[in-house]
């Protein structure tokens, strides 16, 4: 940054962009920030934003909504982290799964949270209660520990039924990069209220069926 005006010396208080140094730069190759974490990726100074928001070397956050949890750390290490220290969560076997959500009438913003192992992914399904526009909704989503990439090789398939009635979800798993909330914000899940659930639930206790396919 520079400070002193060149020719008269004057001190600058605003910053002034240094045109030549930008020259230069646009044309040399960065490492990715994340490259002590193993990204190998060289980039122009100007291309390093986009790649950096999206490498798939950038730690990822602990996913387990509802919790204060600070970890963080790489991929690998995603689902030894949930087992040591969300043990509270279950995993199932198998591409085709029921997630069971007790006591559904509990008050207040209340999370649900299963791990589904298959076609040697894992995959967290959680279902969240919430109060939206002053109604209390719920929100169910499929999220695959993994990149972006990995997810577009996979859908899912979310269904409640019961008293000659089905409803459906089918869409692409998010990436846990992209977080629960950011599928909620865009109703980009399976989103219904309270009446339907109450319709496929049996005695407080709510039965999703889960089928993960490979595209």
């Amino acid at each position: 940054m520079i400070t002193t005006c060149p020719t008269c010396r004057v001190q600058i208080t605003s910053n002034i962009r240094n045109l030549q140094m930008e020259k230069v730069a646009s044309s040399v190759y960065f490492p990715c920030k994340y490259s002590i974490l193993g990204c190998k990726t060289q980039l122009l100074y100007q291309d390093k934003p986009g790649h950096e928001e999206a490498c798939t070397h950038k730690p990822y956050i602990c996913p387990c909504p509802g919790t204060s949890c600070k970890w963080q750390g790489p991929i690998d290490q995603v689902m030894p982290h949930l087992m040591s220290q969300h043990k509270s969560i279950t995993t199932l076997e198998g591409e085709d799964i029921v997630f069971l959500a007790t006591d559904i009438n509990l008050s207040g913003a209340v999370d649900w949270v299963m791990i589904q192992s298959c076609f040697s992914h894992h995959f967290m399904l959680v279902l969240e209660k919430q109060e939206k526009n002053g109604r209390q909704q719920f929100y169910a989503v499929v999220q695959i520990i993994g990149s972006e990439k990995q997810a577009e090789n996979f859908i899912y398939r979310l269904e409640l039924s019961g008293h000659k009635r089905r409803l459906v979800w089918e869409a692409t798993p998010k990436s846990i990069h992209d977080g629960v909330q950011t599928a909620i914000n865009t109703n980009d899940c399976l989103v219904f209220d309270t009446t339907l659930a109450q319709r496929f639930s049996e005695n407080g206790n709510l039965g999703i069926n889960v089928t993960i396919c490979p595209v």
